[in-house]
């Protein structure tokens, strides 16, 4: 008789466990929110300057106000991991071509993040620096390649660890190493992935809309990419600037609402109920206007080009531009 109550106390105790587990507000949570429910879910710190993961951050402190401020940042928020972005990406073969920057293999993702710690059912939030578009961009990126992989319970701190260490939150130098972990992909949503072809159907019908997420001078064709092998952009295109994206706020940038992001769409002649394939250079800036367009305008026909004009050049196909001297 005893060993029944046990059972049924612990299978109760199961249900119970498993109805207070934590849900995401959203796709992005703001410090606030990570603060109160740190315990509740994984964070991945997503940086390319790995070194600064285990560094002091730089403050100084306003002459007139006294205020202090960020100048460089440094240190990670308690019990995160570490996320390199070079390994994000990977060089794979392309119709018999070797195509940098793409989305790994399933496999491969799997034992990246796996070997982060990270284990399967708690939920993620992905930690950019929080500083630039471009560093915002490696989590989008990487937050895109989870939701590709069957990820639904991820998130994107707003203002990232710039915005935790600019509010004066607890953050740590320490390297804490962790074992591997158990996460797993559950799924492989192809319909998140553009090809060149989809990209040359769009750009000749006009259906999907194509969003360039360069800058203007790359978009016009006055800048190039090292990456891309001729100037301009994929004819039939609208530009979103990386810039227009974010708001800075005292050191970090942080995510606009719905309606401003709308407004912003339908003065860049994009329409934001439209099917639409986001590209750039590499198919890294391309992930702040799949976030933008898919995830907080909600937007779900949206597609990332994936090696984008890298690839698009380099299999020769054409872009257009204003003429060069």
């Amino acid at each position: 008789m005893k060993k029944i109550q046990w059972i049924l106390a612990f299978a109760i105790a199961s249900l119970v466990g498993l109805a207070q587990a934590i849900t995401l507000p959203g796709p992005v949570v703001s410090a606030d929110w990570l603060a109160n429910n740190q315990s509740e879910v994984q964070i991945i710190e997503v940086r390319t300057d790995v070194a600064s993961y285990l560094k002091n951050p730089e403050f100084d402190v306003d002459k007139k106000t006294g205020k202090k401020f960020l100048v460089e940042v440094g240190g990670h928020i308690n019990n995160s991991s570490l996320l390199d972005f070079k390994k994000v990406r990977v060089e794979r073969m392309l119709d018999g071509k070797k195509v940098k920057f793409l989305i790994p293999e399933k496999a491969d993702f799997e034992k990246l993040i796996q070997s982060l710690g990270v284990n399967a059912d708690k939920p993620i939030v992905l930690v950019p620096m929080g500083q630039d578009m471009s560093d915002v961009d490696e989590a989008l990126r990487t937050y895109w390649q989870f939701k590709v992989y069957g990820e639904d319970q991820i998130a994107v701190l707003d203002g990232g660890i710039a915005g935790w260490l600019g509010q004066g939150r607890e953050f740590s130098t320490a390297n804490t190493p962790k074992g591997v972990g158990n996460w797993i992909a559950k799924a492989e949503r192809k319909e998140l992935i553009a090809s060149s072809d989809d990209v040359a159907a769009a750009s000749s019908s006009g259906k999907p809309q194509l969003l360039d997420a360069r800058q203007p001078a790359q978009y016009w064709g006055v800048a190039k990419s090292p990456a891309v092998m001729i100037y301009g952009h994929v004819a039939g295109s609208k530009e979103l600037a990386p810039e227009l994206l974010t708001r800075p706020n005292n050191g970090a940038l942080y995510f606009w609402n719905k309606n401003t992001y709308e407004a912003l769409m339908a003065a860049n002649g994009l329409n934001t109920k439209a099917a639409t394939i986001s590209y750039c250079n590499t198919g890294h800036l391309a992930a702040g206007g799949w976030f933008v367009m898919s995830e907080l305008a909600g937007n779900k026909s949206t597609k990332l080009y994936d090696g984008s004009l890298a690839l698009w050049t380099l299999e020769g196909r054409p872009l257009v531009g204003v003429p060069l001297n």
